[in-house]
């Protein structure tokens, strides 16, 4: 498949038709479709039979991603805008026949960082929305603005572990309101110069945090995972790739939680919980991409991809 040059370089391309098992022929959905990335791969391997269903919630990437296939047949690949978090009911209507593999992408891409105006990197200064659906849920403006401190500083402090989540909370109350990333990130940057340099921007953090938040990152990881176990049969695969601790933390237990046929604590000596396994995990520990591929892929240094089947 030819296509012009796109934002988004797909993280771990040959390791996901791996842990997918992507053969020709093959019905896979890609809930994070973003630009087309990973669906340009898995449509080739998959060619010239297989289909995929993308799921992606962000309109201005759906864009590209249907210019981007405009050549492809459409009993090939289906564009759907939604969220993965309703992938039953989407895969239900849209792609009836039983799924082989379905992959979640969770990173942020290279177009919402370098080409939206939604204000996800501190490195332009751009309006505090932070929304990947940019038509419902509340900004980033809304939270820095109108949360309370405490809450402010929870939040900080859970999604982006951020050992100055106090402090940095109590700075932006105090000079509210604040409407774009470049006031928010200056005022992190100089109540940080006070204390000890970090290896990372003072306010890289705190702007995951606020992503996360506005996003429901965390839900959508759990509900997107369970409607999975319900949609597909036994021998398909789930294939994740998470960017940071929080996220494979998530993952990591869902996949062994549901490996185990019984949950009971250990205290308990006859099953009381009735819990049926309904994965097998593939790899017990993530994969993680190459040097090559970190050296010409900065951004996917931090990636890890879990794998579990459906049994």
């Amino acid at each position: 498949m030819t296509t012009p040059q796109y934002y988004h370089i797909p993280v771990m391309p040959t390791e996901i038709l791996t842990a997918m098992q992507v053969s020709p022929g093959g019905r896979y959905v890609d809930c994070t479709l973003g630009e087309g990335g990973h669906t340009a791969v898995i449509l080739e391997a998959s060619a010239p039979t297989g289909k995929v269903l993308g799921i992606e919630t962000d309109s201005e990437a759906l864009k590209v991603a249907n210019k981007r296939f405009e050549t492809v047949p459409s009993n090939r690949v289906t564009m759907i805008h939604g969220s993965y978090t309703n992938i039953g009911a989407i895969a239900g209507s849209q792609f009836p026949e039983s799924i082989n593999g379905v992959l979640m992408d969770l990173g942020i891409s290279s177009f919402q960082l370098e080409s939206s105006s939604r204000g996800f990197t501190f490195q332009k200064d751009q309006p505090l929305d932070m929304r990947f659906n940019p038509e419902q849920g509340i900004t980033a403006e809304h939270i820095v603005n109108h949360w309370d401190e405490q809450d402010l500083a929870n939040a900080i402090y859970s999604y982006g572990e951020e050992r100055y989540a106090r402090q940095i909370a109590r700075a932006i109350c105090s000079q509210r309101p604040l409407s774009t990333t470049g006031e928010l990130s200056a005022l992190i940057s100089n109540m940080r110069k006070r204390g000890r340099q970090a290896p990372i921007h003072p306010a890289t953090r705190t702007f995951q945090a606020l992503r996360i938040v506005v996003n429901q990152e965390m839900q959508n990881i759990k509900e997107g995972l369970n409607q999975c176990l319900v949609l597909l049969e036994t021998g398909a695969r789930i294939a994740v790739i998470s960017y940071h601790s929080l996220e494979d933390r998530i993952i990591k237990r869902f996949f062994r939680d549901e490996s185990k046929s019984c949950l009971c604590p250990k205290e308990v000596v006859i099953c009381e919980c009735n819990h049926i396994a309904r994965l097998k995990i593939v790899e017990k520990k993530p994969l993680r991409p190459t040097l090559t591929e970190i050296n010409s892929n900065r951004r996917s240094r931090s990636a890890k991809l879990r794998v579990a089947e459906i049994i």
